[in-house]
C-alpha cells in the first residue's frame, strides 16, 4: 500500500514538474470562473474591452476621437495584437462616417481573411445591424447626394451573415426571419416563399418551423391573390393548391393556432376559387362549342366542390343532373 502511495506522489510530482515546465513560457492565473488562463489571454480579453469601449464612439458618429482611440489601443497592444486589428478598426471608422455599404464590406473580408479573428462576434453583430438599418428603410447614398433603396444591399448583407454563421444558429436563422419578413411586407412573395421554404428545411419543429410552415401557406395563396380579381381564374392555380395544402397541414400539426387564424375560412375561399377557376375553363369550352369537355369540367366542379357557389352554377349548366359526358 506504502508503495502505491509513493508511486502516486511520484507521478504526480511527474505531472506537475511538466505543467511548470510547458508553462515556462507563460504566466497563468486564475479568473473570476476559477479558469486557468495565461497572460497573453488575459491581454486578448483586455483587447477586447478596449475595442468594446472604442466602439461606443462609433456608435455616436465620433469619428477623430474613435481613430485616437484605436490608436491608443493599437500602441498598448502592439505585443499581441495582430492584423486582423486593423481591419476591424478600418471597417469601424467607414461605420462612424456612416459608410454603411463600405463597412459591411470591410467586415466581411475581415472575415474571410481572418476567420478565425477575435473580433468575429462583433464584426457579425456589426453586419447583422447594417442589414437591419437597410431592410428598415436605410437609404443607400451615391456620391453622398443621391439616394436608393437599400433593401437588396441588405439582403445581400443579411445573406452573408447567414452564410458566416449557419442558418441553425441564433443569429443565422434572425437574419433569415428578417430577410423573409421584409419580402412579405414589399409584396414579393415569390422570394418569400423561397426564403420560408429554405427555413423550413433546417427549422421543421417549433416556433419558427410553425412559423415557416404558415409563411410558404400565406406566401403561395398571396401569389394567387395578387393578380386582379377578375382575372384570377385565368392564372395558373398551381399556387394555390400549394397553399391549401400548406394551410392542411398547418391546421393538423397546429389546431388551436389554426382557429386562431381562421384557418378553415381560409381554406373554404380557396376551394371556392379553384372551384371557379374549373368552372371558368369549362365555359371556355361550352363558347368554342365542345360540349363533352365542358361537361367534364362542370361535373369536376361539381365533385371535388360540392358546396361551392360554382358547382351551384355547373348544376345550372349540366341541367341539374351531373353526367360523365
Amino acid at each position: 500500500m506504502l508503495k502505491y502511495k509513493i508511486r502516486l506522489f511520484t507521478f504526480a510530482l511527474i505531472i506537475t514538474s511538466a505543467a511548470l515546465l510547458s508553462a515556462s513560457e507563460n504566466t497563468w492565473y486564475l479568473d473570476k470562473e476559477q479558469n486557468w488562463k495565461t497572460v497573453s489571454e488575459q491581454s486578448q480579453d483586455k483587447l477586447l474591452i478596449a475595442v468594446a469601449e472604442a466602439k461606443k464612439l462609433v456608435n455616436t458618429g465620433q469619428t477623430k476621437a474613435a481613430r485616437e482611440a484605436f490608436e491608443i489601443i493599437k500602441e498598448d497592444f502592439s505585443k499581441t495584437a495582430g492584423r486582423d486589428l486593423d481591419s476591424f478598426i478600418k471597417a469601424e471608422l467607414l461605420l462612424s462616417q456612416r459608410k454603411l455599404a463600405k463597412s459591411a464590406r470591410t467586415y466581411d473580408k475581415l472575415l474571410t481573411k481572418f476567420p478565425q479573428t477575435k473580433f468575429r462576434e462583433m464584426a457579425l453583430d456589426r453586419m447583422f445591424s447594417i442589414g437591419t438599418a437597410y431592410l428598415g428603410g436605410q437609404k443607400r447614398r451615391f456620391l453622398g447626394v443621391f439616394e436608393f433603396s437599400g433593401y437588396a444591399e441588405g439582403i445581400k448583407i443579411m445573406e452573408k451573415v447567414t452564410d458566416r454563421v449557419g442558418i441553425d444558429s441564433a443569429m443565422g436563422i434572425e437574419a433569415a426571419l428578417v430577410i423573409a419578413r421584409n419580402y412579405e411586407q414589399r409584396k414579393k412573395f415569390h422570394e418569400a416563399y423561397l426564403k420560408w421554404w429554405e427555413i423550413s428545411l433546417e427549422w421543421q419543429t417549433g416556433q419558427i418551423g410553425r412559423d415557416a410552415l404558415l409563411g410558404m401557406a400565406q406566401s403561395k395563396q398571396a401569389i394567387y391573390n395578387k393578380n386582379p380579381e377578375y382575372k384570377r381564374p385565368y392564372y395558373d392555380a398551381s399556387c394555390l393548391r400549394s397553399a391549401k395544402s400548406y394551410y392542411e397541414r398547418f391546421k393538423l400539426l397546429y389546431s388551436e393556432d389554426a382557429k386562431a387564424l381562421g384557418v378553415d375560412n381560409i381554406l373554404k375561399e380557396i376551394s371556392e376559387q379553384l372551384a371557379f377557376k374549373e368552372y371558368i375553363i369549362g365555359q371556355y369550352y361550352k363558347k368554342t362549342g365542345n360540349k363533352q369537355s365542358a361537361n367534364l369540367y362542370f361535373n369536376e366542379v361539381v365533385s371535388d366542390w360540392p358546396d361551392s357557389d360554382a358547382a351551384k352554377i355547373a348544376k345550372e349548366m349540366l341541367g341539374n343532373h351531373p353526367t360523365s359526358d
